[in-house]
């Protein structure tokens, strides 16, 4: 059976994958599609944060006791990632290629550096402490993320 940590991996490279899209769009100098592709990618993301948030974080702190840690801080740079993303989409609806680069690389190197701690911290310590509920957990989060068509290898 798949695990916390493969899933939401999994994700993160679905959503990297949007924003390579995204990128293309803009380098080609077709914004109408760079939006639109940026739309799905935002929304992806948005999706990701809410299942953390709302059932995986929740479920974690509820298990570990652990309120104060590597949660607070994923919410914390999710905020961070939720106002880049505001400002990198302003700068696409204006087709300001300058000010969307900057925006974007800010995002990128902020995503990665998200992504990097909670693939080697946070999922790792979920599939630990939560281990025994992996059969109603995961369905829950891929239905959160968008993934319901997804095995359960």
């Amino acid at each position: 059976m798949q695990d916390i940590r493969d899933l939401m991996t999994g994700d993160h490279r679905s959503c990297d994958d949007r924003l390579v899209a995204v990128e293309q769009a803009v380098l080609g100098g077709d914004w109408a599609t760079a939006r639109n592709r940026f739309a799905a990618f935002r929304d992806a993301v948005m999706a990701h944060f809410n299942a953390e948030e709302s059932v995986l974080f929740p479920l974690f702190e509820q298990r570990t006791g652990i309120h104060r840690g590597p949660t607070q801080v994923m919410r914390s740079e999710h905020l961070q990632i939720r106002q880049l993303l505001a400002t990198t989409e302003t700068a696409l609806e204006q087709a300001n290629g300058e000010e969307y680069q900057g925006a974007a690389e800010t995002l990128l190197i902020m995503i990665q550096q998200h992504n990097m701690k909670e693939e080697s911290i946070l999922y790792p310590m979920c599939d630990q402490h939560l281990a025994d509920q992996r059969e109603t957990l995961l369905p829950e989060l891929r239905r959160q993320i968008g993934r319901q068509s997804e095995e359960t290898e």
